[in-house]
């Protein structure tokens, strides 16, 4: 007989099957194949009596990485390809329909690698779309979602199925990529399903009524943690991007974007102090376009950051309804200067001198230039001059780029501006000049350029560069930029900063120029090898707007002109920073982070081997399980920097008196390695960051935290890992908002004065708080309260400024923040004694119950005397009561 054909009469599958289960169970892998190839060449009917063997086999086994019917399904599609003829269509029509029928009802969750095989063996795509939707529905019903969405993508179902219904699920486990490849492809589902995230960003969302039309569903908190709109927005913005959706389709995630570049343009402008009144004049209008909601946010955001009259311009610039007006800007706008009613709100028309102020010279770098020696180029034969002038063979070339900030939007940042530094001359390219950048002579001189090996190329983080110069010129994409004679000064500034770290901690410090500065990128470098920093109050500028004002051109020109200062200061003396004298020998920051990721990808690997072979959790050091010991330490003498996935934890640790510093949630993760490096703090972060993270900074000084925990638990474990024991004393002692730790304490009669004179209160309110004394005092003697109520029992860690340290014309104090008097409800004065008011950031505290609900948290790990037992007692039954 021949060995390749089957027999006429054959053997019994289950016989079969039996036989092969044996030798799975005696794990006899290598008889097992010869022993199915036999086996199949003997069966009368192969394909049905494959199922057969299938439908008795078992599920998936533990220590097992695949099951038995995978392992027979596997043998028999190799035994297929040497017996051509056995195939459906040697069956009758109703031989193979049942056949696929019954191949159909064993993709299921116990047998989840059976779907490539099945499908191809029983061409199940040429069976009626209505059978095939039948089973996914089935498969729904038995909570097999995933399994779903997989069958209904090989069977090329899509279109035949409700999108809603097949990714919603998928979305709350935590399976968005399943879901997009679910939808990838198909125009009209891939925007409904952007769509679909978007609607999930707005207000009145509830993930809990959302979860309700799944009852079967079983979702970890941790799932539903992950439903919220700041992780949302993200997602809905990389889909638009990645479908090519457009943003007027996701009106939700769009305003909270634009929402969120608000609150950050205010920080900027008011908290950080780092952006002109101009460029943030600019940048707002942008934001808030034409949008009534956003203009009216803006307005809010301006009472709480810079008082009522510029809140109140801006309203009148917006023409804002009375009955949407916060407090007290109705009657602002009422007596507002007529030439302040008109909405001038920038100084745009002052003069500008090409020589800084002195104060400004002695703080910051200052380009070694004349004004004539910046030369801006917009035409043809301008570009000929400065090609002859930066491809000189042998010389070296600063570049720099700037563009136009995006915020709130998706649309591709374009290159406004290039900037060319050779000694002694910048030239500065105006790509928004007419024609300029799409004219054949600009694309052969930015090709020539980065092409050339014989011009050294000096840039600070290029590869941000390089991915907008792409999207000006897409035709560098299309036919790849070489990029040659380029060195990135990042990747040498990051070894600096290793070197730092490394001397910081075994030897004398040697190169902490700048030493716990707020520096950061390419400023932190030149100050640290050139002695001052970069200005950047232009960094933001809207660069696409001409002309350009003399201080955007003095930036740009300095950013430039810097690298080449920076890079003859690190040649003349490499040793001294820690670098080998050929600083080009240095790999590029893109080099080092991809072998960093194969390296770990490697380790990664062999640590899951090791978990499958020996059972073991992976050895970071999590927070709380490897103590370091040492002696007890006060909270003040543990300084932290959380990243922004850990912002709750970072507000319970100042709430104890811990000093936090906190990423932004746009901050990038690399910050937190920069600001530990340069304060000598501990990094506290959780998830993937933590590898990169560690590198950078020394043994121990990186822990990774729970996700899945909540904020009060980390807190503890953190306190639990360095051995501090915070006591009641400690609570309170730093502002949660911005980790201040001096306050002023205002009495009542102070702070109702206060709020009556900027129109908070009104004068037939609360007069019972006046004395006689006060009603004698004039309007300007805001302050002048002789008695002051004790000061709270819990805070005597902190710094207390005097009454005469708040200017009462301006109500701001030394540093610049302003009182935030309109976050203080009126009806507060009839029971608060005393104001406790942070003169970092100007908000406004009291005492209330959370100094007992704080401690009800925390008993567990405070350190209480017999003295605080009963006053801690009485504050924690107070707040159980409230």
């Amino acid at each position: 007989m021949d060995r390749d054909a089957p027999e006429a009469v054959g053997v019994d599958p289950v016989m079969l099957r039996d036989q092969l289960f044996e030798l799975w169970n005696c794990k006899d892998l290598q008889t097992l194949p010869l022993a199915a190839y036999q086996g199949f060449s003997k069966l009368a009917e192969p394909l049905e009596a494959l199922l057969t063997i299938l439908e008795g086999c078992p599920g998936k086994q533990k220590g097992r990485s695949h099951t038995l019917g995978h392992s027979i399904l596997m043998e028999f599609q190799q035994w297929m390809k040497e017996h051509p003829q056995v195939t459906l269509s040697s069956l009758s029509e109703q031989q193979a329909v049942a056949l696929q029928r019954r191949a159909l009802s064993l993709l299921t969750d116990t047998q989840p690698k059976f779907v490539d095989s099945l499908v191809e063996i029983y061409r199940l795509e040429s069976l009626d779309p209505s059978i095939l939707r039948l089973q996914i529905i089935r498969l729904q019903a038995l909570n097999c979602y995933r399994e779903a969405a997989l069958l209904g993508m090989k069977l090329k179902l899509q279109n035949e199925l409700n999108m809603e219904e097949m990714c919603i699920p998928l979305i709350l486990q935590d399976k968005l990529p399943m879901a997009e490849s679910f939808v990838m492809g198909n125009h009209q589902l891939e925007q409904q399903l952007v769509m679909l995230l978007d609607s999930w960003c707005h207000p009145s969302f509830n993930v809990e009524a959302l979860c309700r039309q799944f009852p079967r569903l079983s979702l970890t908190k941790h799932h539903t943690g992950r439903i919220q709109p700041k992780m949302l927005t993200k997602h809905v913005f990389r889909l638009m991007e990645k479908f090519n959706t457009d943003e007027v389709l996701c009106p939700n995630s769009l305003y909270k974007r634009r929402l969120d570049s608000l609150r950050f343009l205010m920080y900027k402008r008011f908290v950080e102090k780092s952006m002109t009144e101009e460029n943030w004049s600019d940048h707002v209008q942008c934001v808030v376009a034409d949008d009534p909601e956003l203009q009216i946010q803006l307005v809010r955001m301006l009472v709480k950051y810079c008082g009522l009259q510029k809140a109140s311009q801006w309203s009148l610039r917006y023409s804002i309804p009375r009955d949407r007006l916060p407090f007290g800007i109705w009657e602002t706008q009422q007596s507002l200067p007529s030439n302040l009613q008109q909405g001038c709100l920038s100084d745009s028309g002052k003069t500008e001198e090409w020589v800084p102020p002195q104060s400004h010279c002695q703080r910051f770098y200052q380009l070694p230039l004349s004004r004539d020696k910046v030369h801006f180029v917009d035409t043809p034969e301008g570009l000929q001059r400065c090609r002859d002038t930066v491809l000189k063979e042998g010389g070296v070339v600063g570049v720099d780029m700037e563009w136009r900030p995006r915020f709130g939007c998706i649309s591709t940042q374009h290159v406004a501006l290039i900037q060319l530094a050779v000694l002694d001359e910048v030239f500065l390219l105006d790509l928004c000049a007419s024609g300029f950048w799409q004219h054949q002579d600009t694309v052969i001189f930015i090709r020539t350029l980065f092409s050339g090996r014989k011009v050294l190329k000096l840039g600070y983080g290029m590869a941000g560069d390089l991915k907008c110069l792409l999207a000006t010129w897409p035709q560098f994409s299309e036919e790849p930029l070489k990029m040659e004679g380029v060195l990135d000064l990042l990747s040498i500034h990051q070894k600096v900063q290793r070197n730092r770290v490394s001397k910081a901690h075994n030897g004398p410090k040697q190169v902490l120029v700048g030493e716990g500065s707020a520096e950061k990128g390419l400023s932190l470098l030149v100050q640290q090898v050139l002695g001052r920093p970069l200005d950047k109050m232009e960094q933001l500028s809207n660069w696409e707007r001409r002309p350009l004002r003399i201080s955007q051109i003095r930036y740009a020109a300095a950013d430039a002109y810097c690298l080449l200062d920076v890079y003859m200061a690190l040649s003349s003396n490499p040793a001294y920073f820690g670098l080998p004298g050929d600083l080009c020998s240095i790999s590029s920051s893109q080099s080092e982070k991809s072998r960093d990721r194969k390296q770990k990808e490697k380790l990664a690997k062999q640590n899951k081997q090791t978990k499958q072979t020996h059972g073991k959790e992976d050895d970071r050091p999590r927070c709380g399980e490897k103590a370091p010991g040492g002696p007890p330490l006060a909270p003040q003498q543990l300084r932290v920097v959380c990243d922004n996935m850990l912002q709750g934890l970072g507000r319970h640790l100042r709430c104890l008196g811990v000093d936090v510093l906190m990423l932004e949630p746009s901050d990038d993760h690399r910050e937190a390695a920069q600001l530990a490096q340069a304060d000598g703090r501990v990094i506290l972060t959780c998830g993937q960051p933590y590898q990169s993270l560690r590198s950078q900074v020394a043994e121990g000084r990186c822990l990774s935290l729970d996700c899945s925990e909540k904020a009060r638990d980390q807190a503890v474990r953190v306190l639990r890992h360095f051995n501090v024991q915070p006591t009641p004393n400690d609570i309170f002692s730093r502002c949660q908002v911005c980790n201040g730790d001096q306050y002023m304490a205002l009495p009542r009669e102070d702070m109702a004065r206060l709020l009556r004179q900027r129109g908070f209160l009104e004068d037939q309110d609360h007069t019972e708080l006046q004395s006689p004394q006060q009603e004698e005092q004039e309007p300007g003697d805001i302050l002048t309260c002789s008695v002051t109520p004790d000061l709270p029992r819990y805070v005597p860690q902190c710094r207390w400024a005097p009454l005469s340290a708040l200017d009462p014309d301006t109500l701001t104090f030394p540093g610049g923040a302003c009182l935030q008097l309109h976050t203080v409800p009126p009806g507060l004065l009839l029971r608060i004694p005393l104001f406790y008011i942070c003169t970092s950031c100007g908000k406004v505290f009291w005492e209330g119950s959370h100094f007992g609900r704080t401690l009800s948290q925390f008993q567990d790990v405070l350190r209480i005397t017999d003295e605080d037992a009963s006053s801690v007692g009485a504050s924690v039954r107070t707040a159980q009561q409230n």
